[in-house]
């Protein structure tokens, strides 16, 4: 037999040999598998909506009423009481106060009953679809909170409250001016992770390495005791995530808390369906194709309450590096 016709009849042979041992393949359609839940890349620490102080509305309307700025408001009276007269008036207010209304963000979520039926376990699927739904809206709801055109911190944070950064990249003097903005009890600054680095290699350059504190759990550079808080809602050259190494940003100061006249948020109580604050889910029912439908509504503001509660440093470089 020739040696080619050889090498095919023994290869036939053992290709048709009958396999006597349990393999890998088989045993896995037996196997007991251990599963996660989706696991959602999107899904961010949110630092800005966890350090807001919330204000319920229970109408869905706030009107901010301000006294008016024109001179002082009162004459006063510095000299013992004789022979003068003493000062009369009052503290005038603003006729056309400013009114938040909320609007809600808001999808629908579709699942198939049969899906539903059929594939939840170990997991609910229309818990899990909800459960992923939510983060979605609540990711939503941060990037608004700074970059809505209407009540977003940077479209609303004043002129005079605005910094230009001296060299592009952001130096603790950038930050000194930005912190004289809003000098009256600052609460955090607020920046993406990329213009934090930034800020660290400029205090590494000056040899005025940043204190590092704890807050909630989790570590965060300060600087003058302000810690800085990332979020990648402050978009660079308008993107959550850029691929270049430069870029330029925004970096935000602001003071939080009614009391203290800074930024609160807003948001709706008592709705029906109310998950958490502002959020609802309501079942809308299944339909002739045995899809069933879930309307998700997150209603939710921020409020500038005085101007000088928010600074912002514009035009931040991302991109100057060192070598040492």
């Amino acid at each position: 037999m020739p040696e080619q016709n050889k090498s095919e009849a023994e290869n036939s042979l053992e290709n048709n040999r009958k396999i006597d041992f349990l393999t890998s393949g088989a045993a896995y359609q037996l196997a007991d598998i251990t599963k996660t839940v989706p696991q959602f890349e999107a899904i961010t620490p949110r630092w800005l909506t966890r350090l807001l102080e919330w204000k319920p509305l229970e109408n869905g309307i706030l009107r901010l009423n301000k006294v008016k700025e024109e001179g002082s408001p009162l004459d006063l009276l510095n000299k013992e009481v004789g022979y003068q007269f003493i000062p009369e008036g009052y503290i005038d207010y603003d006729l056309t106060p400013r009114e938040y209304i909320l609007n809600p963000i808001s999808t629908i979520v579709k699942i198939s009953a049969q899906v539903s039926d059929l594939y939840s376990k170990p997991f609910d699927q229309s818990e899990e679809q909800l459960r992923l739904s939510e983060e979605c809206l609540k990711e939503r709801q941060e990037h608004e909170l700074i970059n809505n055109s209407d009540y977003g911190l940077l479209h609303n944070a004043a002129d005079a409250q605005r910094v230009q950064t001296r060299k592009g990249c952001p130096t603790p003097d950038d930050m000194d001016e930005l912190i004289t903005r809003v000098w009256k009890e600052p609460s955090f600054f607020l920046a993406h992770p990329r213009a934090i680095a930034a800020f660290g290699r400029e205090c590494t350059k000056r040899g005025v390495p940043p204190v590092t504190i704890t807050l909630q759990g989790s570590s965060f550079i300060t600087w003058r005791g302000i810690p800085l808080i990332p979020t990648n809602k402050l978009l660079i050259d308008g993107q959550l995530d850029p691929k270049g190494e430069t870029g330029k940003t925004n970096i935000l100061l602001v003071r939080t808390g009614e009391e203290k006249q800074g930024v609160i948020g807003l948001y709706q109580e008592g709705i029906p369906g109310e998950q958490s604050q502002g959020l609802s889910v309501r079942f809308m029912g299944i339909d002739n194709q045995g899809i069933g439908s879930y309307l998700i509504l997150l209603y939710s503001s921020a409020c500038i309450l005085s101007r000088d509660a928010v600074g912002v440093l514009e035009n931040v470089e991302i991109g100057n590096y060192y070598d040492y």
